[in-house]
């Protein structure tokens, strides 16, 4: 017959003292676990969720990604609360046209918002007749199937897409909601300063970008928090947190682990 097992080999209850010794064992591995966490967040990758939708159609309302902190190299903003250690960047690495990076928002050094690099330290920036211009040339875009934000009452609501190509090749999405007539459709010439970026979202008619001077404009280097890499989970919204058996059906399983382009 198989012996039933107790908290000691002598069947004695553990000491005082053996119990203090557990205790402090198990604080010592949270520890370990929370100092790991806090290392991988800060020179590794650390997640964010999309809650606007000023990204579509690359980012979802609901996507969650991880974004790589050693990409760009690091800043005071690279640590939690932004704590004034150094300034600059140190492992510098420069970003390249096209990336999709979150940083830090420039009017407060607070917020977190992420877009894509479309201007370079340098660059002329200009959209004329929804036409992205990059030093004088009109990057070229070609038209695909509309992107189709589902039922909205009554009707389905869809945005005119395409693909855009940057200068080096770069080819990505964007939606034009307004059909080029949007109020950031057209603008004066942005010059991008030395150690700047020029940030705009892919839904080139809801984004609250460099464009907006005034509340994001050009974004320093040091504001760099790092490059959005892939997708980790995807929920369309449809399941409440209590509602547990709709969890299944609320999840975009076609967009995880997606790398983000």
């Amino acid at each position: 017959m198989p012996r039933s097992t107790s908290s000691s080999s002598s069947g004695k209850a553990k000491s005082g003292a053996d119990s203090g010794g557990g205790f402090i064992e198990s604080l010592r591995t949270v520890g370990y676990a929370v100092a790991f966490a806090l290392i991988v967040r800060t020179f590794l990758f650390e997640p964010f969720n999309i809650p606007s939708g000023s990204m579509i159609p690359t980012l979802l309302i609901g996507d969650y990604l991880f974004v790589s902190k050693y990409t760009y190299g690091y800043s005071k903003h690279s640590f939690p609360f932004s704590p004034s250690l150094f300034s600059g960047r140190i492992f510098h690495s420069e970003p390249e046209r096209g990336d999709v990076a979150v940083f830090k928002l420039p009017t407060d050094n607070k917020t977190d918002y992420i877009k894509r690099i479309v201007g370079l330290p340098g660059d002329r920036i200009q959209m004329i007749s929804g036409i992205l211009h990059i030093n004088g040339k009109p990057a070229i875009r070609r038209r695909i199937a509309d992107f189709d934000f589902g039922a909205t009452g009554e009707r389905r609501r869809k945005a005119v897409q395409y693909r855009e190509v940057l200068p080096g090749g770069y080819i990505h999405p964007i939606i034009e909601m307004e059909r080029d007539s949007g109020y950031l459709d057209n603008t004066a010439v942005y010059s991008v300063p030395k150690g700047h970026y020029f940030m705009m979202g892919d839904n080139r008619d809801n984004s609250q970008d460099s464009r907006v001077l005034n509340r994001v404009g050009f974004v320093p280097a040091e504001n760099l928090v790092g490059k959005a890499q892939f997708l980790f989970f995807s929920t369309n919204g449809a399941a409440r947190l209590w509602e547990v058996w709709k969890w299944p059906f609320s999840i975009r399983y076609g967009r995880l682990f997606n790398r983000i382009e």
